[in-house]
């Protein structure tokens, strides 16, 4: 299984950058692991926020096949323990999905459109987190995950 991660726009945090490349590098001794970046909506100063969603979630829906496991990172999802994500995690991959894609909104979320598009909606936390440290966390439980299906000493319970 591929999973891919989709974030909306560049991390200005080099200190953040380093960890998801970090992550993303352990994570690819397990498969096949990438985070994609959307640029920025242009122009938002004075744009709605329902309007800013719309051209991200077309943005988000266009690198989007019929095939993948689409998972939001929404406030409103479900959560997890970390054992309990490394199962899910392993449910996904003996489904016989190709392509696992989540994905990580702009500071508005998504657009209706992504949402019914969605297979699922994951929260790490019922607390708010900036949409850059989100990605640090999650390839760090990504990993995690890993370690845990592979009964490697990373996690301990």
């Amino acid at each position: 299984m591929n999973i891919e991660l989709i974030v909306i726009g560049k991390t200005d945090q080099q200190e953040v950058a380093s960890l998801v490349e970090q992550y993303a590098k352990r994570v690819n001794h397990y498969c096949k692991f990438t985070v994609t970046t959307i640029a920025d909506v242009k122009n938002t100063r004075n744009m709605a926020p329902s309007r800013q969603k719309q051209l991200e979630g077309e943005m988000i829906l266009r690198l989007i096949s019929d095939g993948d496991w689409l998972v939001l990172m929404d406030e409103r999802g479900r959560q997890f323990t970390s054992m309990e994500y490394a199962d899910w995690l392993q449910k996904r991959m003996l489904s016989g999905v190709k392509r696992l894609a989540i994905v990580i909104g702009g500071p508005y979320g998504f657009s209706d459109e992504v949402y019914k598009r969605a297979n699922e909606k994951i929260s790490l936390s019922k607390m708010t987190f900036s949409h850059q440290i989100v990605r640090a966390i999650f390839a760090e439980q990504l990993y995690r995950a890993f370690t845990i299906l592979n009964n490697e000493p990373y996690h301990h319970e």
